[in-house]
């Protein structure tokens, strides 16, 4: 196996990579919270999760990963409500959606694809094991964690501790500031919400807690790589650290991973700004899983991705090169391998090889790894051009393709067949009958909240795609095509 070096944010440094077991991989992967579509710059992340356990893959490694499905948190809280359904229901469409865009996107299935609801129980377990051990407090039937028992607080996102307040303590799964406080393990109740009856009390979990359930239910007390966006570090990951390491007295994580933010055209991407996508905003565009993969992998995961639709068009165009490569070296017909020096190309392809795989094994530099390939394309279509490419050049130039397929999938055009997937075509005018069905719901919740400003940006976004809509008295709403 050749050696792989990683960023590590625990430590700060790029250094090599030691499993736990040799030969063995265990990831666990922050997947997505279900309350909405997953957009572009969540599969960014994922887009890199998938490199780096192909990756792997192909260096030996047998892999294990563990993605989560957060199904229950405020936000899905709140819109369940709203929209007057059963948290299950109003996150399954989303559930399947996401899982639907992640095949179009070509990214492997994790070994277990994990939801919170169904991990109640291992929640529970590990709060008593914290109880047991003296790290937690309650209050009006909530359960916290005291950061002030764990003092190695703060190590992975380096957070300020000095202007901590004794007691004080945040109820809402998501903070932005770097303001280290108390936090959730168990929330107690509102009136009208969701909750399970349980030994700790009635109650939902606290979103922390729930990765690091999941995490240690399937991998065991010490993960070897735990992967998710940079904005996780705190104070997620920082609480999932605390909370895990508190209960068992072992490191959690040997190594984390966190990919930076995605831009839209050098901005932050929201939907007040109006530059927010889902992969299906753009599919309807008429661009394609191949390109807005080609794209998101393009940028090494360390470093922030500035999406553009030049961008996009370009990355197809890639697309495109690599395709119409790959069918004139499997259909042309080159000369016999008699006279000449025939070591050439294979010099040429073994230098892409090494690079390729250098690139990669370099803290998953897939731009290092991606122009090996690329600048293999362009001297083999040089010596084509000239007549100087030989019938047995093509094997060791064939073997690079293969190389890179097996972690880029971008060769196999299949793009039409995965569009017809999500029920769309390359070029496709709008959103399938579930996608339809989701945003009325979307749109039902942000009127029942009174938030009219986002009813009627589904609203115009539906009709841009050929959707009208039709609010009924009874308070249910009809749709139609244009």
């Amino acid at each position: 196996m050749r050696e792989i070096r990683l960023h590590n944010t625990l430590t700060g440094m790029t250094e090599p990579f030691v499993p736990l077991r040799p030969g063995e991989v265990r990831v666990y992967t922050c997947g997505p919270t279900v309350y909405d579509f997953a957009h572009i710059g969540n599969f960014r992340t994922f887009v890199f999760q998938d490199i780096l356990r192909r990756y792997f893959g192909t260096q030996g490694y047998r892999v294990t990963q563990v993605m989560n499905l957060t199904d229950v948190d405020d936000r899905i809280i709140a819109n369940a409500a709203a929209a007057g359904v059963p948290i299950r229901e109003y996150t399954e469409k989303y559930v399947q959606a996401f899982y639907a865009d992640c095949k179009a996107m070509r990214l492997e299935p994790p070994e277990h694809s994990v939801r919170a609801t169904e991990h109640i129980e291992d929640m529970v377990a590990l709060i008593e094991r914290l109880q047991e051990k003296g790290f937690t407090y309650a209050s009006e039937g909530s359960i916290y964690f005291r950061i002030a028992k764990f003092p190695a607080y703060g190590k992975l996102s380096k957070v300020d501790l000095s202007g901590i307040q004794a007691g004080a303590r945040v109820d809402v799964d998501r903070y932005d500031k770097e303001n280290a406080r108390d936090f959730a393990l168990w929330k107690a109740p509102k009136p009208g919400e969701h909750f399970w009856e349980t030994r700790i009390g009635p109650g939902r979990p606290g979103w922390h807690i729930e990765c690091s359930a999941m995490a240690m239910k399937y991998l065991g007390e010490t993960l070897d790589i735990h992967t998710g966006g940079v904005d996780l570090a705190f104070p997620h990951h920082e609480n999932e650290i605390a909370q895990s390491e508190a209960a068992t007295g072992k490191p959690f994580v040997r190594c984390w991973l966190h990919a930076e933010h995605l831009l839209v055209e050098g901005e932050k991407m929201s939907k007040s700004a109006g530059n927010f996508y889902t992969l299906r905003d753009l599919f309807s565009k008429g661009h394609k899983p191949s390109s807005l993969r080609f794209l998101l992998a393009s940028v090494p995961y360390r470093r922030q991705l500035n999406f553009t639709f030049d961008g996009l068009r370009q990355a197809a165009s890639s697309v495109e090169r690599l395709r119409n490569f790959a069918r004139r070296l499997a259909e042309e017909k080159f000369s016999p391998t008699d006279g000449g020096d025939g070591r050439a190309m294979a010099k040429l392809a073994k230098r892409a090889a090494d690079e390729f795989d250098a690139g990669l094994a370099d803290d998953l530099n897939t731009a290092r790894a991606l122009a090996a390939v690329f600048e293999l394309v362009r001297e083999a279509n040089t010596a084509m051009d000239r007549g100087e490419f030989r019938r047995e050049d093509a094997a060791p130039v064939q073997a690079v393709l293969e190389k890179s397929e097996r972690v880029f999938l971008l060769i196999e055009d299949d793009d039409a067949a995965r569009l017809a997937d999500l029920g769309m075509g390359t070029g496709a005018g709008g959103p399938d009958d579930a996608e339809i069905e989701a945003l009325i719901v979307r749109r039902q919740a942000a009127r029942k909240r009174r938030d009219f400003a986002e009813g009627d940006r589904i609203r115009q976004q539906l009709a841009e795609n050929g959707i009208l809509l039709e609010d009924t008295r009874d308070g249910t709403v009809r749709w139609k095509r244009k």
